[in-house]
């Protein structure tokens, strides 16, 4: 019994020296006292760790938004023309010189050749003869592939973020191209359209290198539109009002210049024009609005919301062809004036049958079907001009 109670006793202490109810242990320990000021910083950190995890995942979004590779044109239904073209529905292509001339979106040309030819005419100089039409020729290449080339490039640079929203499958999101052969491409080509302004100058016998002058401007124009600080393609008016005078104004003064003299008249003829060609800047706007709105570009509509927009866009390019036509009825061109009248009556049944009604689905069809007859309208404005 002795024997019993001792072994009892002994576990008995063994079991107490191990209790934690007895000593006190790190896993149990007294709240420490409440803090207002150490709560308010942890919920700090807490919301900080919360919004950074958004970010990454906003930013990841975009990312994954932009695939390695471009869609192959079997898979994609892609198209070799559009890719030629540098337009949506591009095929996917390995050839880099075909990848280089799609960064300067042929498709954007012509307005700008054109705007040669409206000049040329304007300046009632210009006669077919083999020079002239050299001349004319190499003042298209310089407007055209070269310096508008050099502004679709610059652009595509600097729209890299809202392309992989928007287009993940162009050259550049889709990293068809190399950064380094981008900004490449961008210096030779503003090269080569200001050496041809320099020698047109030269062939032009200028004394003042007019079109030298106009070539860097656009230039100039060009990059503040893209690349920040200013980018002003960041405000819609401004924005927009600048890329329809690198369109209509430019050329036209250029071939002005190269052939006549640009005179005040034209100049004001030109800047009200360029009202319209902001008009037709904003239907570019339409299907980039999502990528617009998510990295906070204030486009038209994403300021005022798309009916609101579609009806700026008409106003602007309608109004300001009658203030043109008005314009030529009290120069006392009335023939001019109607011929003018009766090609913006067309533009007006598309805008109607087309852009109104989905400026997003009906992109292609309105641009195809109106823009030529705008564009007939500023050859008939030139020829009036120019008597």
């Amino acid at each position: 019994m002795a024997s019993f109670l001792a072994a009892l006793s002994f576990s008995s202490s063994a079991l107490s020296a191990r209790s934690p109810l007895r000593h006190s242990s790190p896993a149990v320990r007294a709240p420490p006292p409440f803090s207002y000021h150490s709560y308010r910083s942890r919920a700090s950190e807490r919301r900080m760790l919360t919004v950074k995890a958004a970010e990454t995942d906003a930013k990841e979004a975009v990312k994954a938004a932009a695939p390695e590779k471009a869609p192959s044109s079997s898979g994609a239904g892609g198209s070799s023309l559009n890719q030629l073209l540098g337009i949506k529905g591009a095929a996917r292509e390995s050839n880099k010189w075909k990848i280089r001339l799609q960064l300067t979106k042929p498709v954007t040309w012509p307005p700008l050749v054109w705007g040669v030819v409206c000049g040329a005419a304007a300046s009632g100089n210009f006669h077919w003869n083999i020079e002239d039409v050299a001349k004319a020729i190499v003042c298209m290449i310089m407007s055209g592939p070269c310096l508008t080339g050099y502004t679709q490039t610059l652009n595509d640079w600097y729209d890299r973020e809202i392309d992989a929203i928007n287009e993940p499958y162009r050259p550049i999101p889709s990293g068809a191209i190399s950064e380094g052969e981008v900004i490449a491409q961008i210096w030779v080509l503003l090269l080569a359209g200001l050496g041809l302004a320099g020698l047109l100058d030269v062939w032009a016998g200028h004394k003042s290198p007019n079109i030298f002058y106009l070539a860097v401007g656009g230039s100039l124009l060009s990059y503040i539109y893209s690349a920040p600080p200013l980018k002003l393609k960041q405000n819609g008016w401004i924005g927009n009002f600048a890329l329809g005078a690198s369109y209509i104004c430019l050329p036209w003064w250029a071939g002005q210049a190269l052939f006549g003299t640009l005179t005040p008249d034209i100049i004001v003829l030109t800047l009200l024009y360029s009202i319209a060609g902001l008009g037709i800047a904003i239907v570019n706007d339409f299907k980039s609005i999502e990528g617009d709105r998510a990295l906070g570009l204030q486009s038209l509509p994403v300021a005022f919301g798309m009916d609101t927009a579609k009806w700026i866009c008409v106003g602007a390019i309608d109004i300001t062809q009658f203030s043109v036509a008005a314009y030529l009825l009290g120069a006392d061109k009335p023939f001019y004036a109607l011929a003018l009248l009766g090609l913006i009556l067309p533009q007006i049944y598309f805008q109607f049958q087309y852009f109104l009604k989905d400026p997003v689905k009906y992109d292609v069809e309105y641009q195809t079907s109106a823009q030529p007859f705008l564009i007939l309208g500023l050859l008939v404005t030139a020829l009036a001009t120019s008597h």
